[in-house]
C-alpha cells in the first residue's frame, strides 16, 4: 500500500492498495484492484464460521445486484485452501485462504476475544449457530473445525476499493457481527 497507511496500520480512504493477483480456495485467480469495478474485500474469520457463513449468504443472494452496481465481492479467511474449499463450492463469491494472515496484517485486521463476548453480537451468534446446526444436520454444510487455524477470535473488516486501487471506505468491526450490509456496499459504490 502507498499513502498515509503504507505501514501496518488501518487503511483509510485515499490509501492506494498495491495491485496483485490472489489465488482462491478453488484455485482460480482474482485481481485487486479490478480495474473496471469496485472490489469489496470482506475479512472474515475461519472456514465454516457460522456468523461469517450467514453474512456471506446475504451477499450471495444479492450477488447479481452487487454486480449491477459495479461491485465484485472477495472474502478473505484465515484458513488453509483445503479447509476453505469445502465451504466455497456453492458461493459465487471468491474466497481467499490466508492461513498465515499476510493480508490480515497488511490491512491491520485484528483478533480479539471481545469479538464474541460483546453482547451486541450475541443475537447473531445464536441465530447463526442455529442455522449452521440445521444445515450440518441436513447435510447441506460442513461443520467447522473445533480448533480452527488462526483461532476463533477474528474481527471482521470491510474494505471498498475503487477500480484504480484507491480505498473508498473501510470499516473495522468491534465484534463479529459488526460489518457492512449489502445495502451499505451498494451505497458506498455509488458515484
Amino acid at each position: 500500500m502507498t499513502g498515509a497507511a503504507a505501514t501496518t496500520s488501518r487503511v483509510r480512504p485515499g490509501t492506494h492498495v498495491t495491485p496483485r493477483q490472489l489465488t482462491t480456495a478453488l484455485h482460480d485467480h482474482v485481481q485487486i484492484p479490478d480495474g473496471d469495478r469496485f472490489v469489496h474485500l470482506q475479512f472474515r474469520r475461519f472456514a465454516g464460521c457460522p456468523v461469517c457463513n450467514l453474512h456471506l449468504r446475504t451477499f450471495a443472494h444479492r450477488y447479481d445486484e452487487l454486480l449491477a452496481a459495479g461491485v465484485v465481492e472477495i472474502g478473505v479467511f484465515h484458513s488453509p485452501a483445503t479447509e476453505l474449499a469445502a465451504h466455497a463450492t456453492d458461493l459465487p463469491i471468491p474466497l481467499i485462504p490466508d492461513p498465515d494472515k499476510h493480508l490480515y496484517r497488511e490491512f491491520d485486521v485484528e483478533s480479539s476475544p471481545r469479538g464474541m463476548l460483546d453482547p451486541r453480537a450475541w443475537p447473531m451468534i445464536i441465530r447463526a449457530l442455529l442455522r449452521s446446526t440445521i444445515d450440518v444436520l441436513r447435510g447441506r454444510a460442513k461443520a467447522p473445525r473445533l480448533f480452527p487455524d488462526g483461532g476463533r477470535y477474528g474481527l471482521p473488516a470491510d474494505i471498498l476499493l475503487a477500480p484504480d486501487g484507491r480505498v473508498v471506505a473501510a470499516k473495522y468491526g468491534d465484534h463479529i457481527d459488526d460489518h457492512w450490509s449489502v445495502d451499505d456496499v451498494i451505497t458506498l459504490a455509488r458515484p
